[in-house]
């Protein structure tokens, strides 16, 4: 049975997971595939702390480049976005296979590092970078490769799920659930990658790479968080039907390619709107597969260090099969050169505002609306609270994102309006 060395640089917490997994499941992996995949070393600048995992002393070293010469698959997982970008083109320069997880290297630096991967005849392979233990790369990069991607919804940030779960299940705010998702440590101490959208927007960037065939990045992406949604918004959306949820929107209409992320309004009865507290879901249409579901833990040591350790697997069985490069990391399809910008898009908005208790106002708003070339879905009003001041939320049909905004800021303007408008995109899966 052939023998693949493996090394993997960075002994953090999914390094630890990827360690016990090989270290665990060697002989497993060996009778259901035929070759073994050994651990030849982790290099680390801290060989030192117990991480919880037995690993012989003689495999750790604190010499990322010594290692990396040595072994067949090199493992990054260090994180970030400097040292970890020189590491992995080194590697690929010297022809080694490489696999991470490091979604926002890839997002920002992917098409160089593919590049680099092609160049030297090397491979690269992602899995875990996108929905830990869910396996949406290779099933976009497999699976669907014979269907031509309608649209991608996904789910893909725990603690923004867990957030918002809590929110509609206890009508507690989002500011108290923060802090209990940082004491349990679903959020770190600076929540913002999570909370503002930024770590859903580079997987976003990578499955929309994946899909349509050119590397769009981070730039064009329109990024929204959550922090917006106050539990009115999640009271009201319940009573329509549906509920709220930091959603990946990737779709092609027209020949042109929407990719953002946002708070949006999803129904309650539709598969992504079924997926609460820390889970994630990815929904891919294919033009003959149809709708498909992808569910799972996205996130934590071992639903990752599972993902990286069936790339390990999957990039052992191409060298030894003498195949690497077999299903390319990045393939570029047809063009899409046109990114439709958040002002163009086209979609249905849930619209709510406060109002002065006063005769006429509804018709004022409705005709701010219609002027815009927006029509109205349905619309609920609450009964007057004690400060002569009511709720108002207004669904519209398909709009132009450009003219909602120009007609909200109209309304905005007017005497009878007694705050900021609130909007959030719909969904109809």
């Amino acid at each position: 049975m052939k023998e693949f060395k493996v090394g993997i640089v960075g002994f953090g917490t999914v390094g630890a997971g990827v360690a016990a997994n090989l270290l665990n499941n060697q002989e497993v992996i060996a009778r259901r595939t035929g070759i073994k995949p050994v651990l030849a070393g982790i290099a680390d600048l801290d060989i030192v702390r117990d991480r919880g995992v037995k690993v012989p002393p003689e495999l750790l070293t604190t010499d990322a480049a010594a290692l990396i010469a040595k072994v067949d698959v090199v493992v990054e997982l260090v994180g970030g976005t400097t040292f970890a970008r020189k590491l992995i083109r080194s590697a690929l320069e010297q022809g080694k296979t490489v696999v991470t997880a490091n979604k926002a290297l890839l997002a920002e630096y992917g098409e160089e590092l593919f590049a680099v991967a092609e160049k030297s005849g090397a491979d690269i392979h992602y899995e875990a970078s996108v929905a830990g233990g869910i396996p949406i790369i290779k099933a976009l990069r497999e699976g669907l490769v014979a269907n031509r991607i309608n649209r991608i919804y996904g789910i893909m940030n725990g603690t923004c799920n867990y957030i918002l779960t809590r929110m509609e299940r206890e009508g507690a705010d989002f500011e108290p659930i923060l802090k209990d998702a940082q004491k349990l440590g679903y959020a770190e101490a600076n929540p913002s990658l999570d909370i503002d959208g930024f770590d859903t927007a580079h997987k976003t960037a990578i499955l929309a790479s994946l899909a349509y065939g050119e590397w769009f990045g981070l730039k064009p992406i329109h990024i929204e968080g959550i922090s917006q949604v106050e539990q009115s918004d999640i009271q009201f959306a319940s009573e329509l039907g549906y509920r709220i949820k930091l959603l990946a929107v990737i779709k092609q209409e027209n020949g042109a390619v929407q990719v953002r992320v946002h708070p949006t309004l999803v129904p309650k009865n539709s598969m992504i709107g079924s997926i609460m507290d820390v889970f994630n879901g990815v929904m891919v249409d294919g033009d003959f597969v149809g709708q498909t579901l992808f569910y799972g833990r996205g996130a934590g040591r071992s639903a990752t260090a599972s993902a990286v350790a069936a790339d390990i697997v999957d990039a052992c069985l191409d060298l030894n099969c003498g195949s690497v490069r077999r299903v390319p990391a990045f393939r570029r399809g047809p063009q899409f050169t046109k990114l439709t910008p958040i002002e163009e898009i086209e979609s249905r908005y849930y619209l709510r505002l406060e109002v002065l208790d006063r005769p006429g106002v509804v018709g004022r708003i409705a005709s701010v609306i219609g002027a815009h070339d927006i029509s109205i879905a349905s619309f609920m009003q609450h009964e007057s609270r004690t400060n002569g001041k009511v709720p108002v939320v207004i669904l519209t049909h398909l709009a132009c994102e450009g003219k909602v905004r120009q007609a909200l800021a109209e309304i905005s303007q007017l005497d009878v309006v007694t705050g900021p408008v609130k909007f959030f995109r719909i969904e109809d899966i």
